[in-house]
């Protein structure tokens, strides 16, 4: 299956199950009462504030899920990226 930005919602979860955990960890919603939701990755990244770039990668690294499917969605805390957070213009009101 070829991932793209366009690609629906409901089309990437059922096709490419690691897709529901790689989205929250995100920050994607992408289920909503058990049921996808409406639009594209593109669509729902953006909501969300992600940029080109960011959905680019989300394509390519759910690409890799989709051709590999025994593949497994590291834990959310091996993603964080301190340095980005420790920039925040709101971090000072913590």
């Amino acid at each position: 299956m070829k991932i793209t930005k366009d690609i629906s919602i409901e089309d990437l979860v059922d096709n490419v199950p690691q897709a529901v955990k790689y989205l929250m960890h995100e920050g994607i919603k992408c289920i909503e009462c058990g049921e996808p939701i409406w639009g594209t990755l593109e669509d729902a990244a953006k909501e969300k504030g992600y940029n080109d770039q960011d959905i680019k990668r989300f394509v390519e690294e759910l690409q890799e899920f989709a051709d590999h499917p025994s593949r497994q969605v590291e834990e959310a805390e091996a993603r964080v990226n301190v340095k980005k957070m420790n920039n925040r213009p709101d971090k000072d009101k913590e």
